[in-house]
C-alpha cells in the first residue's frame, strides 16, 4: 500500500445519471478487494457543508460504510446507492486568491475538516461540470495548507446525460436518456399522426445540444432546436458580447416554416418539434425576471416551460399564416430519463470509470485528473488544469460544432427546408 490510502470516500453530486450505480460499484469494489475501506457521503456535499465538531459525521445518518455484499449486482441498479444533492462549497470561491480568505473558504474547510474527522483518505467525486470545479477547489485549497496538514488526493468522474464535457467522448448516461427520450418521441410522433397535431417538446440539455440532438434523431423528430443554432438568424438586436437574446419571433417564424413545409410539400399535418432547455438561457429579460435560479446560478429551466410558451405562439402564428387552427402541445421531456434502467454501454462505460478512479488513486498515484476514457474505453486522466481556467476556475462547455458530422446528421434527417 505505497499509495497510503486506508479510506477512501465516494461522492456523487448534481442531476442522477444512469449508471450511476455502476461507477459507485466498480470504484468501491476495487477499493475493497485491496484492502481500502470505502465510505459513501450521502447526498453530495449536503451534510459536509453542514460539518462542525459540534455536529459531527454520523454513520449510517450523513455517510455510510459500503461494503461488497451491499454491492452485489448494484452496476445495472436504478438511481443513486449513496444519494445526490446540488450543495455547492465552492460557490464564494471565484478566483485562486478566495481560497485565502477566511471566510469565503468557510464551506470547504468544513468539507475538509468533515472527510477528515471521518479518517478518509481520498476522494472519488462523481458529478457535472459544477462538481469537478468543486473537486479543483477542494484540491487548491489543500494544496494552500501548512506543509504538516494531510493532503487528500482528489479524483474526479465526469457524469452529465448532457454530454458537454470537454475531456471525454461520451459521459456514463447518455445513451441511456437518449434511448429513453428517443422512445418517447417517437411515441408522441405516433399520436400527433392520428390526430393530426404537434408536440413541441422541450428537452434536457441546459448547456449544448448533445440530447436534444440525440433524442430528435433517435424519434425521427420533424425539427430540433438548441443552443448551438441561436446564430445571427435568430439573434435579437439587443444581444450583447456576454449574453445571447432571442428573438422569439424568428424562431417561431422557423417552426413554423417547417410545419406549412410538411403539410404543403409532403402532405404531413402532424409533427414533433423538439426544443432543448438551454434555450430558456437566450430568452428575453422579461421572460426570466421572475425565474429562479440553482446554488450554481443557472436559471431553473423547469420554471419557464418552454414547450408551453412555444406551443401557443406557434399554433397563433400557424393560423395567422394558413387559416387552419393547428392544435399544438407542449411538454417537458427529461427527469424520467435520469434514473432509468441503465442501457448496456452505459453500463460498460460507468464500471470502467469506477474502476479508473481506483487505478487513478491507487496504481498510478494521481491528485486532481479527470477519469477518461477514448476509443475501447482505454483509460486515461486528464488533470484539472486541462479542463478548469486557472483564473477564473470556470469550466468549458464542449458544444456541438455547427457543420460537424453529428450537427449535419440531425439535419439530414429532420424536415428540410430552405432556408
Amino acid at each position: 500500500m505505497t499509495h497510503g490510502i486506508k479510506r477512501v470516500a465516494l461522492l456523487f453530486a448534481g442531476g442522477p445519471a444512469p449508471a450511476a450505480n455502476a461507477v459507485i460499484s466498480t470504484c468501491a469494489i476495487s477499493a475493497l478487494k485491496h484492502g481500502i475501506e470505502v465510505v459513501g457521503i450521502k447526498y453530495g456535499y449536503s451534510n459536509l457543508t453542514d460539518f462542525t465538531p459540534a455536529h459531527p459525521l454520523i454513520d449510517g445518518v450523513h455517510y455510510m460504510k459500503l461494503t461488497e455484499v451491499m454491492l452485489r449486482r448494484t452496476r445495472s441498479k436504478q438511481g443513486i446507492l449513496i444519494g445526490t444533492a446540488r450543495a455547492n462549497p465552492g460557490k464564494m470561491i471565484t478566483a485562486p486568491s478566495d481560497l485565502l480568505d477566511p471566510e469565503k473558504s468557510a464551506p470547504m474547510k468544513r468539507v475538509y475538516d468533515g472527510l477528515r474527522s471521518i479518517g478518509v483518505d481520498a476522494l472519488v467525486s462523481i458529478g457535472g461540470d459544477d462538481t469537478l470545479k468543486t473537486a479543483n477547489k477542494l484540491k487548491m485549497y489543500q494544496d494552500q495548507l501548512p506543509a504538516d496538514q494531510k493532503r487528500m488526493p482528489v479524483v474526479h468522474v465526469p457524469k452529465t446525460i448532457d454530454n458537454d464535457y470537454m475531456g471525454i467522448d461520451f459521459t456514463f448516461g447518455y445513451f441511456t436518456a437518449v434511448e429513453t427520450l428517443g422512445t418517447e418521441i417517437s411515441n408522441l410522433h405516433a399520436d400527433a399522426e392520428a390526430a393530426r397535431s404537434y408536440f413541441m417538446v422541450e428537452s434536457m440539455g441546459r448547456s449544448a445540444g448533445w440530447l436534444a440532438y440525440g433524442a430528435a434523431i433517435a424519434g425521427e423528430a420533424s425539427l430540433v432546436i438548441s443552443v448551438e443554432d441561436m446564430n445571427e438568424k435568430y439573434l435579437s438586436a439587443d444581444s450583447t458580447a456576454t449574453r445571447k437574446v432571442m428573438d422569439v419571433d424568428k424562431v417561431v417564424q422557423k417552426i413554423v416554416r417547417v410545419m406549412r413545409y410538411r403539410q404543403e410539400q409532403e402532405g404531413k399535418e402532424y409533427g414533433v418539434i423538439v426544443l432543448a432547455e438551454g434555450l430558456a438561457e437566450y430568452l428575453p429579460p422579461e421572460a426570466l425576471k421572475d425565474v429562479p435560479r440553482d446554488e450554481h446560478g443557472h436559471v431553473s429551466v423547469a420554471h419557464v416551460d418552454l414547450g408551453k410558451m412555444f406551443a401557443k405562439r406557434v399554433a397563433d402564428e400557424f393560423r395567422s399564416q394558413t387559416g387552419v387552427k393547428r392544435k399544438v402541445t407542449g411538454l417537458q421531456l427529461g427527469y424520467e430519463c435520469r434514473c432509468a434502467k441503465p442501457h448496456a454501454f452505459d453500463v460498460m462505460l460507468g464500471s470502467q470509470l469506477g474502476v479508473g478512479a481506483y487505478r487513478a488513486l491507487c496504481e498510478e498515484k494521481l491528485n486532481g485528473v479527470m477519469v477518461s476514457v477514448s476509443g475501447q474505453l482505454d483509460l486515461h486522466y486528464v488533470p484539472f488544469d486541462k479542463l478548469v481556467d486557472p483564473q477564473t476556475l470556470v469550466t468549458k462547455v464542449r458544444f456541438i460544432p455547427p457543420g460537424s458530422d453529428f450537427h449535419r446528421l440531425a439535419r439530414f434527417l429532420e424536415t428540410s427546408i430552405n432556408d
